[in-house]
């Protein structure tokens, strides 16, 4: 069975001009790609491709249906051990934009286990900030797949510098000096600390990924990410989400 998810239409660089995205019937398309298209206005049709659709197979072309993106070695079937870096372009699955994607993916997914905690809890200011890090990271992987440039960063209505000040100035902003985890924080921010080592996890990934001076938006916006978090960790903390 085909599937359709969000990160797959957001590799398909689809035209803002797009009405239409046409997937064979059968397809199982993911709550959050339906949710994607909606948000976009564009209809998703079940059927047969037509030419005029924006989602088109990868056309059989023999020995040359795949290319070694860094080879340019052809193959006839995608092999195994390989991944798409971009249309047919293969490269292989440890390959460091792969692995930075596979960090953007685990981010993504702790993300939303934090959104679950603090929604039981009912604190909805904290699931809607962690809402804007979820679009912020599912940008930049939408970035890294298309090669377009990230804008500069600007969550919680702060900017990328802002962002920087506040969790490099804790104690002024929050009450108390840096903190040190502890299981006696509580479940909730045991899960925020786990949340920002995981980003900085994917923010190292980023270094490993791209050359000196290459992608230098997602480099500063990857290490915003891990401020923000780092912020909703000490707001936890002082107590704004209760408030």
């Amino acid at each position: 069975m085909n599937i359709l998810t969000e990160n797959m239409l957001r590799s398909a660089l689809l035209d803002k001009n797009t009405k239409r995205y046409c997937v064979e019937a059968g397809t199982f398309v993911t709550p959050s790609a339906r949710e994607y298209l909606k948000d976009r206005n564009i209809e998703l049709v079940f059927g047969p491709r037509g030419k005029d659709m924006p989602c088109s197979p990868i056309e059989d072309n023999g020995d040359n249906t795949y290319v070694d993106a860094v080879s340019g070695k052809g193959f006839s079937q995608k092999p195994e051990r390989m991944t798409h870096l971009y249309a047919n372009r293969l490269v292989p699955k440890t390959n460091p934009r792969i692995v930075f994607r596979g960090k953007l993916d685990t981010m993504q997914a702790e993300i939303i286990l934090a959104q679950s905690e603090a929604s039981a809890k009912v604190m909805p200011r904290l699931v809607s900030e962690l809402d804007e890090i979820l679009s912020a990271t599912r940008d930049v992987l939408g970035a890294e797949v298309s090669g377009r440039e990230l804008p500069p960063l600007k969550l919680f209505g702060l900017d990328s510098d802002e962002l920087r000040r506040i969790s490099h100035h804790v104690k002024e902003n929050f009450g108390f000096q840096h903190p040190i985890p502890s299981y006696k924080m509580g479940a909730l921010a045991a899960r925020l600390n786990l949340l920002r080592a995981i980003t900085r996890e994917a923010e190292l990934a980023a270094e490993f990924a791209f050359d000196e001076g290459e992608r230098e938006d997602i480099i500063r916006t990857m290490n915003r990410l891990s401020s923000a978090v780092y912020i909703l960790f000490c707001g936890l903390l002082a107590g704004e989400y209760e408030r």
